[in-house]
């Protein structure tokens, strides 16, 4: 194989290539030749001192943008850093005011406490004098009327008994305090730029801090989120440990009594009611409903409790009647007592009849797995 393979080799070295004719090219010395290459050299310089003087142009005037671009970036600079430093004066002003207008805040809030108290003591010791002289001059009967305001109302009273009219003249009032008026006659385009200035720059102001308040209150009711999330967690965690229901703390109300124990076999159905009224009751509450009671003895012959015009009761109907209750109420306690024997004898034949078909269920899924383990093992 290998043999054969380089005989073909051999073979197709050995061939010799055909003869191809070598391209014809005009002679250097034609002149038609030359003068197309001169023209072509010369359309070449032509479009390259084109491209040129092109170039030279786009470069002149990106120059010319470059060079006002960093004319005003400077100029921006320089206005920039005087605003800034105008600023930084305008802040300090204010802060100076602010802390100006806060120390003479906790001035009038110290004199008018003073004041306050110079007059509670002042009222406090006319008190102890007037109480002196009232003991030097005896009681005094007079009362003093109470002022409660215009015609007997309170003030929270009037200001709901307020006319439309008199609300709008209030909130008039309330805005030319608050809206200062412009006192812009007389000025010239100066001062009037000026104004505008001051306007706009309040406005820029109030903005601000409304920005400020918002994301202020948007922090606050992310953090008040957290914290009641935290307290159903930790609310959580304290049902579960008390064995209830992991939402039993978090409601609005507290988690109902548990009458029964969690681990009953059954489930009970009885309502609230029954579960609370089971226990009440019994034979000795009906024991003591009929038991005899002591008798009144009678005070002149009379018996206690009669009323004018009540028929004398002779002595032996007294005591027949009351024989009489008793032994019924003494039957009606038996049978009671017997009915409720025979819920209870039926209540635990019932229950005993479930265990047994409890028990029956048992024996037939062991008796089923059995044989299935029994089908693997011959499977096997």
């Amino acid at each position: 194989m290998m043999r054969s393979t380089l005989l073909k080799r051999r073979r197709r070295l050995s061939r010799k290539p055909k003869s191809e004719k070598p391209p014809q090219t005009p002679a250097d010395d034609d002149p038609e030749f030359i003068k197309r290459q001169d023209q072509k050299r010369s359309d070449l310089d032509e479009q390259l001192k084109e491209y040129i003087n092109e170039w030279r142009k786009q470069r002149a005037k990106e120059e010319d943008e470059l060079k006002k671009l960093k004319e005003k970036q400077a100029k921006r600079k320089v206005s920039r850093a005087e605003e800034e430093q105008r600023m930084a004066q305008r802040k300090k002003e204010e802060e100076e005011r602010r802390q100006r207008e806060v120390e003479e805040k906790k001035q009038r809030e110290i004199e008018e406490k003073r004041q306050r108290l110079e007059e509670a003591e002042k009222k406090r010791q006319a008190m102890l004098q007037a109480m002196k002289d009232k003991d030097k001059k005896g009681p005094n009967f007079t009362i003093a009327k109470k002022d409660s305001g215009v015609l007997g109302l309170s003030s929270a009273a009037m200001e709901r008994n307020k006319t439309k009219e008199q609300l709008e003249e209030e909130k008039k009032i309330s805005l030319s305090f608050r809206i200062k008026p412009l006192a812009i006659e007389g000025f010239n385009e100066g001062k009037l730029r000026e104004k505008a200035q001051e306007l706009w720059e309040l406005i820029v102001k109030l903005e601000t801090e409304k920005y400020d308040l918002e994301e202020r209150q948007k922090r606050q009711d992310y953090d008040l989120k957290e914290l009641k999330e935290r307290q159903k967690q930790q609310l959580r965690h304290k049902a579960l440990k008390k064995g209830l229901d992991p939402e039993a703390l978090t409601g609005k109300y507290p988690p109902k009594i548990q009458v029964a124990s969690k681990y009953e076999r059954r489930v009970d159905t009885r309502s609230y009611d029954d579960k609370k009224k089971l226990f009440e009751g019994g034979y000795d509450t009906l024991y003591k409903e009929v038991v005899e009671k002591p008798k009144l003895p009678k005070w002149f012959g009379e018996r206690p409790g009669k009323k004018a015009g009540d028929p004398e009761t002779p002595e032996g109907e007294e005591d027949a009647k009351a024989d009489e209750d008793v032994l019924e109420d003494e039957d009606e306690v038996e049978e009671e007592v017997v009915e409720e024997e025979e819920a209870e004898e039926g209540e635990e034949e019932e229950e005993e009849e479930e265990e047994e078909e409890e028990e029956e269920e048992e024996e037939e899924e062991e008796e089923e797995e059995e044989e299935e383990e029994e089908e693997e093992e011959e499977e096997e």
